[in-house]
């Protein structure tokens, strides 16, 4: 549903994005990760027909973002970052006019206005005047017109910003509904929102891709194996504690968190093993050797782990480059800036 092959973009003489391919394959969600001035929002322009590639093709809902920008525009829904919403319309007057200029059809569109706001939860906004909503129901406004024309796939950028814990939930659950009929790309720099939410994983990082694919496969490839860590805490001496958790079969390494030592000899023990049942020979050994076991926690590794992994320190040159291009861009029908990676 969406391809990029061979993405390449320049800035004058400053390299945004480097060889970037990867899919969105039909009703799957996949999150697009990268630190600031990574190039997401610039990929993002390119998919959604506000920005030209310097090189390379796309392909949206199988069309060509370059060639067939209108027929893209038709099938994709986009939430920039900071929406694109008029202060002085109500809820159901805005998503009127963006339905209107989406094509919407006069027949269709009250029913997909009253739909869009079910599913965003704006029912009580509805006659509400946008600049008196809270930043919170604006992006779900945001939302509304993105999915307001019923697009093959929705493009979001940062939409859970500004939400409090519990509108996060549900902007989540949203999202999650909204897969299957449609293809949906996430970026956001909340790890733990993809990790709950995405199919699939892309990270970017100085222009480049740097990894994609299933989470699972992601962390094997970082770890090398299918490498399972614990989190112990024990009472004993540490140096006795540590060699025999050393000497257990299957155990790769075995780490003292010095910084987490207590003055009653209990003291935070980082095991990697090969197999997630190593949990039961660990606390077995633990026991036999007279160590006393306080606590025994299984964990892998995680999104953040990988993310880190992956992305190093960030370029000056590419943050640069990715806050704007010579001549400004704006949103299309706000009549404000299109909003930069955060």
């Amino acid at each position: 549903m969406i391809e990029v092959d061979h993405l390449h973009k320049v800035y004058g003489s400053t390299v945004a994005l480097k060889d970037v391919s990867f899919r969105a394959e039909p009703g799957e969600i996949l999150g697009f990760l990268g630190p600031n001035g990574a190039g997401k929002t610039t990929t993002m322009r390119i998919l959604t027909g506000y920005l030209p590639a310097t090189s390379g093709t796309a392909k949206v809902a199988n069309y060509d973002v370059h060639t067939e920008s209108m027929a893209v525009r038709q099938h994709i829904g986009y939430l920039p970052e900071r929406p694109p919403l008029y202060p002085d319309m109500t809820v159901e007057g805005f998503l009127n006019f963006v339905g209107r200029i989406k094509g919407v059809a006069a027949g269709d569109r009250p029913e997909r206005i009253s739909h869009s706001i079910r599913r965003c939860g704006l029912d009580e906004k509805r006659s509400v005047l946008i600049r008196k909503l809270s930043k919170g129901f604006r992006q779900r406004v945001g939302i509304a017109q993105a999915i307001v024309h019923d697009p093959d796939v929705i493009v979001l950028d940062e939409p859970t910003s500004g939400l409090d814990p519990r509108q996060n939930s549900e902007v989540r659950e949203l999202v999650r509904s909204l897969a299957g009929d449609h293809t949906i790309i996430l970026s956001t720099h909340i790890l733990p929102e993809v990790d709950a939410t995405c199919d699939r994983v892309a990270i970017i990082n100085k222009g480049h891709l740097v990894a994609a694919g299933k989470l699972n496969t992601l962390m094997s490839q970082l770890t090398g194996t299918s490498s399972y860590g614990y989190s112990v805490e024990v009472r004993g001496a540490p140096a006795n504690v540590q060699g025999t958790l050393k000497a257990i079969p299957g155990v790769n390494s075995v780490e003292l968190e010095t910084s987490k030592s207590q003055k009653d000899s209990r003291y935070q023990f980082i095991v990697t093993a090969t197999r997630k049942d190593h949990g039961e020979a660990i606390a077995a050994a633990i026991v036999q050797a007279g160590f006393g076991l306080c606590e025994l926690r299984r964990h892998r590794v995680s999104l953040e782990d990988v993310f880190l992994n992956l992305t190093t320190e960030e370029s000056i040159d590419e943050s640069a480059a990715e806050s704007e291009t010579p001549t400004e861009s704006r949103v299309e029908g706000s009549g404000e800036p299109a909003a930069t990676d955060a």
